[in-house]
């Protein structure tokens, strides 16, 4: 689960999320441990899949989603 050539995104993102992250800001996975994982569940175009994927693309990295209550 590794980005692949200009694309930051983890394998298992397909391009309605991809383009869904990029429209919100988010240009690296790093850049996702700033952000609330309920917000990139309510972008059009952001599934389950696409969310697993990313969840645990930032686990390997030793980061997480924020965890905001």
């Amino acid at each position: 689960m590794t980005a692949t050539g200009s694309n930051p995104w983890p394998e298992g993102v397909a391009s309605p999320a991809r383009r869904a992250l990029d429209g919100a800001g988010y240009k690296t996975l790093e850049s996702l441990a700033d952000a609330r994982e309920q917000d990139l569940r309510d972008l059009h175009g952001m599934g389950p899949k696409a969310l697993n994927a990313l969840r645990l693309a930032l686990r390997a990295r030793g980061l997480t989603f924020r965890n905001d209550t």
